[in-house]
């Protein structure tokens, strides 16, 4: 607007029409942190011109909602670019746009019907979805070439300019040498890995177990901290039945934290101090191990994707916009345990819940819990002694490091909400997890699931995204 209007000289409807017709927005988090909203002082000291037509973007278009009429669940306040002397830069993106688009089913639903329904309820046909994808060509065929080469030997080469082909894979679900053949490439791509790891660690892997992968950001919503939790509560079943354990298991964490986020600090800080000690413990030893992997990147993950197992989606439902590593494991050959949250949801209605190890309470319990503020996490820890147990070791010295931390962790899940249903989730969560080893103890089934994941990546192509983008915002036609 700033240059349409000042340095082109054209009227403001003119000017605003272009942008409109220009602009479009994809939201990529409902997280408050990332919805930016800027201090009307900071943006007037600034950017006193910008700030000036933001103040006449809003004047505008609160006059055309007061003439339109609120309806009786909204203020006006609830519509405002400036509210309480910050500017909702999401809210602008809203009104400045042609198209809006989330990125997965459940997170553009949410962004429209509740995020932004103010805005949706104005311009319906504005709001739309884009579900995210993921490149073939870097997390397959780049990053895996054994499996790459050998889908190509199974179906010809079309899949690596169309994706969507790999289903012609499912004719070979009951082949027992091809499942046999796709347990034999995770095995060397298990190898690279553990020699990768070696190499920079000086840790050797149990090649031979059950590759648990939790690789992302980290976060609280994300829940490692989840993930430890089952940790913590099967080194308790390996000193008090280890017959249970029937399957060994790897868990490998990669994860960075925001430089200012001290509670992902302190999560970091938890779980390698849980892998020190579980790591030297006689009685864990060929049975679990956990690793957490120095300074995660996209290399440490063209390794680690094709060599996992078992893909960790663990995010509070309603809280991941898409996410993509669920995609690339998904392609390379591992199941997945998770919520329905993100592109989870496309996943299964892909390939069933029959082929994915779900477990959680869903986005709408989540939501109503937030806005009713029923959910007590004492009540679910009062009722599950395994919860008792493994919360007891935070606190009472059992894992050595930083006791502020740990305490810190076990006070924020006990006594200060457990913002992200760690506690309410646990349950569900072992008994997916046993679901797990019982599944991976009959190869035959588990690499028929493996296949089917593969054979139905294609769908999380972003070839397939952006031809969405192309055709449905940006009008560029097939």
């Amino acid at each position: 607007m700033r240059l349409l209007i000042d340095e082109h000289e054209l009227s403001w409807d003119v000017a605003w029409g272009i942008v409109r017709a220009t602009v479009s927005y994809t939201n990529h988090t409902l997280m408050d942190e990332a919805l930016e909203k800027w201090p009307v002082f900071l943006v007037k000291e600034q950017l006193p011109r910008v700030y000036l037509l933001i103040e006449e973007i809003n004047r505008r278009h609160c006059l055309e909602v007061e003439y339109e009429g609120l309806h009786e669940w909204e203020k006006i306040e609830d519509i405002s670019i400036i509210t309480n002397n910050e500017i909702h830069m999401a809210r602008l993106a809203v009104i400045g746009s042609h198209s809006v688009n989330g990125v997965a089913k459940l997170h553009s639903s949410i962004l429209k019907n509740r995020l932004m329904k103010s805005f949706s309820s104005r311009f319906p046909s504005r709001f739309t979805n884009k579900t995210n994808g993921i490149s073939h060509r870097q997390w397959l065929l780049n990053a895996n070439p054994l499996l790459a080469t050998f889908i190509t030997e199974l179906i010809g080469d079309e899949w690596k300019s169309n994706p969507q082909s790999l289903e012609k894979l499912l004719a070979f679900t009951e082949d027992s040498a091809v499942l046999s053949e796709l347990a034999s490439i995770k095995y060397t791509n298990k190898q690279r890995l553990s020699q990768k790891i070696y190499a920079k660690t000086g840790q050797h892997i149990m090649v031979e177990s059950l590759f648990d992968v939790h690789i992302k950001r980290l976060h609280g919503y994300k829940r490692q901290l989840l993930n430890l939790l089952h940790i913590l509560y099967l080194w308790d079943v390996c000193h008090e039945k280890p017959e249970l354990i029937k399957v060994p298991r790897t868990f490998i964490f990669g994860a960075k934290a925001a430089p200012g986020y001290l509670y992902a600090k302190r999560v970091i800080s938890l779980i390698t101090s849980v892998s020190e000690q579980l790591n030297q413990d006689p009685i864990t030893k060929g049975k679990l191990q956990v690793l957490f992997l120095p300074n995660y990147n996209v290399t440490q993950a063209e390794l680690i994707i094709p060599a996992a197992d078992l893909s960790e989606q663990i995010s509070t439902a309603s809280k991941e916009a898409s996410g993509t590593g669920n995609m690339k494991m998904m392609m390379n050959g591992a199941l997945t345990i998770g919520t329905m949250d993100g592109a989870n949801i496309e996943m299964t209605d892909l390939i069933s819940t029959e082929h994915f190890f779900e477990f959680g309470i869903g986005a709408e319990e989540v939501l109503a819990y937030e806005q009713n503020g029923r959910y007590s996490p004492r009540e679910v820890y009062n009722q599950d002694q395994r919860l008792q147990k493994v919360l007891k070791k935070l606190v009472d010295g059992t894992i050595k490091g930083d006791q502020v931390a740990f305490k810190d962790i076990y006070y924020s899940l006990l006594y200060n909400g457990d913002e992200y249903f760690l506690l309410k989730d646990f349950g569900s969560y072992v008994h997916a997890q046993n679901q797990v080893q019982n599944q991976y103890l009959d190869s035959h089934t588990w690499q028929k699931k493996c296949l089917i994941n593969i054979a139905h990546s294609g769908y999380f192509s972003s070839d397939r995204t952006i031809s969405e983008y192309a055709t449905d915002i940006w009008g560029l036609g097939t």
